[in-house]
């Protein structure tokens, strides 16, 4: 137990003279790295192979010059392609958007309108408009396409009573609109019996026809015309008008309406689906 005590005693002792030696000696307790290698510059050297020249390979051929009718254009494509002499001796009307007038109404169409009731005469008002149209000619881009619209009123026997213009985009249209009423054929009766009061526009552009109307829905009720009912003149005494409920045709009536009915056609469906995009601009035709 002594001899161990004494050992680490001595072994103490020479630590702590250690460590005063390195203290006095200014030892730098530190890492200390090596000195970076010199660096050597890297030389680049590219080299090329030449393949030695083969002696059995002959010597190319000269290039063979194409005769000169190779080169020409076809002929197809050039009469494909209008020319700019063409062009510019070609008159103002030829290269403008036009659209014939379309077919008068048959004499099948005006039997037909001459017995349909439903909607005001809705087939003999259609066909007045169609008649107008035909004689009117052909309609071409400029400032003489436009629209007119008329109100009519066509006595009992089919003879003209009124015509009158309510609004006109174009002088033109209103001129040839007028010309053709004057010059119409005899029609014939109203279906009513009765005066035939309407407004018709006609439109005269190479970008618009008035296709066919729908008859399908006519027998369904005519849906109530909205009116304000908080609308007040400040003086009578205020009150909330009522809705006024859309009316109902008895069976009876029903019943004539719908033996009037016509079949329904494609280019009556193409027609309306032109009116409603026309209408909300969801369609972009380019006009």
């Amino acid at each position: 137990m002594f001899r161990d005590k004494h050992f680490f005693a001595v072994y103490l002792t020479l630590a702590l003279h250690a460590a005063v030696w390195l203290l006095v000696s200014d030892y730098r307790f530190k890492y200390v790295s090596p000195a970076d290698a010199p660096k050597v510059s890297e030389k680049v050297v590219l080299l090329e192979l030449i393949p030695a020249p083969r002696q059995d390979l002959p010597e190319p051929a000269p290039p063979v010059s194409k005769p000169t009718a190779a080169l020409q254009p076809r002929t197809d494509a050039v009469l494909a392609m209008p020319s700019a002499a063409s062009l510019s001796t070609a008159s103002p009307d030829s290269l403008r958007a036009s659209m014939a007038a379309p077919a008068p109404p048959t004499a099948e169409d005006w039997a037909f309108a001459a017995n349909y009731t439903n909607k005001n005469s809705k087939g003999y008002r259609y066909n007045w408009g169609q008649q107008v149209r035909s004689m009117m000619g052909t309609a071409v881009e400029g400032p003489d396409q436009g629209m007119v619209r008329f109100r009519i009123e066509i006595a009992p026997d089919g003879s003209l009573m009124q015509v009158q213009t309510l609004w006109t985009t174009s002088a033109m249209a209103e001129q040839l609109a007028r010309q053709a009423i004057k010059n119409m054929p005899p029609l014939p009766p109203t279906p009513t019996g009765k005066s035939l009061v309407f407004e018709k526009t006609i439109s005269f552009s190479p970008f618009a026809n008035d296709g066919p109307p729908l008859y399908k829905d006519d027998c369904l009720p005519d849906p109530p015309v909205f009116r304000n009912p908080f609308a007040w003149d400040g003086r009578s005494p205020q009150v909330v008008a009522a809705p006024t409920p859309a009316a109902k045709l008895d069976p009876q009536a029903m019943e004539e309406c719908l033996r009037q009915l016509p079949k329904e056609s494609i280019e009556a469906e193409s027609a309306r689906d032109q009116r409603l995009m026309d209408r909300w601009g969801s369609s972009q035709t380019g006009r």
